[in-house]
């Protein structure tokens, strides 16, 4: 049988079967302090594929540190055939400040492919892309929705090549959304190294929810048992098929003032539906808030208090004839009673 050789990683060499963190240095803050990126490898015995899986590219999006903090605990990963790359908090600086930006103020998910002698910005992401990325065969990067705003649990995924679409099949979201690549994003650095990047969005800035995360611990396994890395048994099976959609619209707060929702992800809606109303502080002017297409609600604002043209509801259009609020109560019932998560706490 064909034995893996060491796996080189930030200066260090992780042998076949081995478990490592590997701390490779970013930076040093103004009163001295070092500021690495932590990268965990599990690096099979046997040969085969490298996955990377990250999460904190926007420091206040932890709900995929604690995806991968669970992923990291799988009994699936004792028998791993290649390597996989798990780096829980990509944007440190951020994560410490409970902030999506890095301290330059820049968003690092514009900054891709970046430069060793670029911003703070551009270093970091040109030390990811050259230790990560180049060094995999495909990556999943965890993500979710800003502070006060929540998204349904969704792939995003350009269908340039049709395994990246597969895959995210095999995924299990509840939705994937087709999307184009923004210049600057770790999807388009990836994708001009030949590297295809699947992005998963669950959930809300700085809060976990337990759909999100037991969503985002099994589709990761599900990709890794398609890229025959591990095995199928306690998986759980792929039950319902995902929701597609190749386009979205937001729908914005008509004028500024008191917001009172109606609607919420998850839920379908048709043309022209009221999903809520706008009205200023003292109730004399009130506005209705009504949908344009008909489709899915995947994202929505938590804040009550709106300024005239916030985005307060993110919806995907997808097929009339798709029963869309009975697959998701499908998904969220089969990961509620798998025995996965038996051991798990819930958040």
């Amino acid at each position: 049988m064909a034995k893996s050789a060491d796996f080189e990683i930030g200066g260090i060499a992780v042998k076949p079967g081995a478990r490592e963190t590997v701390d490779i240095p970013v930076s040093v803050l103004s009163d001295h302090t070092p500021m690495s990126m932590s990268v965990h490898v599990v690096h099979g015995r046997r040969p085969g594929p490298t996955l990377f899986v990250s999460a904190a590219v926007h420091g206040d999006e932890i709900i995929g540190v604690e995806i991968l903090r669970r992923l990291l605990k799988m009994k699936q990963l004792g028998r791993l055939r290649g390597t996989l790359l798990v780096v829980p908090v990509v944007n440190a600086f951020g994560f410490l400040n409970r902030s999506r930006y890095l301290p330059d103020r820049r968003d690092l998910n514009r900054s891709f492919p970046g430069r060793a002698q670029g911003s703070l910005a551009a270093r970091l992401a040109h030390l990811f892309m050259a230790e990560i990325v180049q060094k995999s065969d495909f990556g999943i990067d965890l993500h979710s929705a800003a502070v006060n705003r929540v998204n349904l649990p969704q792939i995003r995924v350009s269908p340039s090549r049709p395994e990246t679409m597969a895959r995210a099949n095999v995924f299990g979201a509840p939705l994937i959304l087709t999307s184009s690549i923004r210049d600057g994003s770790l999807r388009h650095a990836a994708a001009s190294c030949g590297i295809d990047v699947m992005v998963y969005e669950a959930g809300e800035g700085l809060r976990f929810d337990e759909f999100s995360v037991r969503t985002g611990v099994t589709g990761v396994l599900r990709v890794m048992r398609d890229m025959d890395m591990i095995a199928g048994k306690g998986v759980p099976k792929l039950r319902v098929r995902s929701i597609r959609s190749t386009s979205s619209y937001w729908v914005r707060a008509p004028i500024g003032g008191l917001l009172r929702a109606f609607r919420t992800n998850g839920e379908q809606v048709g043309n022209d539906d009221l999903l809520g109303v706008t009205s200023d502080p003292f109730g004399e002017h009130e506005v209705e808030v009504r949908s344009g297409d008909a489709g899915l609600i995947i994202g929505r604002t938590n804040l009550p208090v709106v300024n005239e043209g916030d985005g307060i509801f993110h919806i995907a259009r997808i097929k009339k004839s798709e029963d869309a609020e009975s697959k998701i109560d499908a998904l969220s019932n089969h990961l509620e009673d798998h025995p996965l998560f038996d051991e798990d706490e819930i958040i």
